[in-house]
């Protein structure tokens, strides 16, 4: 990772001391297990070292159908803990919502991935902000699993809804050691309020997973409350320790309709309306970009051979591939296909999600034009191929949005992909 560190000084907050043992409050930590015992085991054990009063803690792990005997380990080896057994794999959202729905009196919920090792003060220095009630949740300083460099520093986005980890693969700094607003805390390490939390509907269960936290975080500041980035809850994350075990094509169904509705749901209208045009078209020729074709000759009228194509051989040709049920088909790249079918559960479920982006609209209490600070790289052209950033461009002009977008980018290094 190369650039100079990008510059949140006009985002910064006071740096504060974390409560003594007296003032923090009762909290529960949800941790979402799917097959992963041995993650779990490891996320538990330093979970067990924390410096929290233990009589304030407690711990769900809500397990999503796991086929490795996750369930009874825990019953066995954590009697303490509290298990809620799905019969199979709900998702990341629902879970989370689930183990929400089992914290009982806790004040403050914490979030924490199954593939995060935590150190000692983590969850007093994570849960202390909102215990004061500087903010309504934050985000840890999340390092990669070797420890050596950074996995999650606060979270942003670009102007279609795509994450950007701050931070990402560079070696921790002191910039990285200032508590500052964030437009959302990485869901693997973070702590809100509950009260916060049931008030903007917590996680969105239809997301499953991915790009939920930037919806959740995303909601909470156009609620009107805060998210902060706490350095010194540290912790180390084996970096997507459960998602790489599906099929990459699934995983990327779920960016490409989770970025979509992150934009969807969160924007107001006057920059839905003109942002909406290039969002769909830079996510259209993302797909496009990822089909690797490069031969179109055969679907161009004007480039065939109009007897040779209309003669009997080809006709006869035609027909047998249509009697084995291939004339009419053509190969598509996997991830091309997630594509289509993450935009098409957008554009074919439509006044569903805009009951859904209704609902979200009665929370606003801060305009678009204050939460983009916070996004870090709106203008962050994730494509480099030379369609996709002219039309990004282009539309964005066309818009009269492209100087205020800029207006807000910060030079750094390129974000994570």
């Amino acid at each position: 990772m190369t650039g100079k560190p990008r510059d949140f000084s006009d985002l910064a907050v006071e740096a504060r001391p974390a409560l003594s043992d007296a003032d923090l409050p009762e909290v529960c930590v949800i941790v979402v297990n799917c097959d992963g015992r041995s993650m779990t085991e490891r996320c538990l054990e330093t979970l067990g070292k924390s410096d929290y009063p233990s009589a304030k803690v407690k711990v769900v792990v809500v397990d999503n159908g796991s086929q490795d005997g996750s369930v009874a380990w825990l019953q066995r080896k954590h009697p303490d803990v509290h298990v809620v057994a799905n019969d199979r794999n709900l998702g990341f959202t629902p879970a989370c919502n689930q183990g929400a729905a089992a914290a009982g009196e806790a004040s403050v919920l914490v979030f924490l991935n199954n593939d995060v090792r935590v150190e000692a003060a983590w969850l007093r220095e994570l849960v202390s902000p909102v215990a004061r009630g500087d903010c309504a949740a934050t985000g840890a300083q999340m390092l990669n699993s070797s420890g050596e460099r950074l996995d999650h520093a606060g979270g942003g986005t670009n102007f279609h809804g795509i994450a950007v980890a701050s931070g990402y693969g560079e070696v921790p700094g002191p910039e990285h050691k200032v508590p500052r607003k964030c437009l959302f805390a990485c869901g693997g390490a973070m702590a809100m309020d509950t009260k916060a939390y049931h008030a903007i509907g917590g996680f969105d269960d239809e997301f499953f997973a991915y790009y939920d936290d930037l919806d959740i975080g995303w909601r909470t500041n156009l609620a009107g409350y805060e998210v902060h980035y706490a350095p010194k809850a540290i912790c180390s994350h084996d970096h997507s320790g459960t998602s790489r075990r599906f099929p990459k094509e699934q995983i990327r169904l779920l960016q490409v309709r989770n970025a979509l509705l992150c934009c969807v749901k969160n924007y107001g209208d006057r920059f839905f309306d003109a942002l909406w045009p290039t969002i769909l078209s830079v996510a259209v020729r993302r797909q496009w970009v990822f089909t690797r074709i490069t031969d179109v000759s055969e679907f161009r009228i004007e480039d065939a051979n109009v007897r040779q194509a209309a003669g009997p051989a080809a006709r006869a040709k035609r027909a047998a591939l249509s009697t084995l049920g291939l004339g009419g088909t053509y190969p598509l790249d996997r991830i091309a296909m997630g594509d289509l079918i993450g935009i098409n559960d957008v554009l074919g479920n439509w006044n569903h999600w805009m009951e859904v982006r209704a609902k979200v609209q009665t929370l606003r209490k801060t305009p678009d034009e204050d939460l983009f600070p916070l996004f870090e790289n709106p203008l962050w052209c994730i494509e480099g191929e030379k369609g996709y950033v002219e039309i990004q461009e282009a539309m964005l002009r066309r818009a009269g949005v492209w100087d205020l977008l800029k207006s807000h980018e910060r030079e750094g290094p390129e974000p994570f992909k």
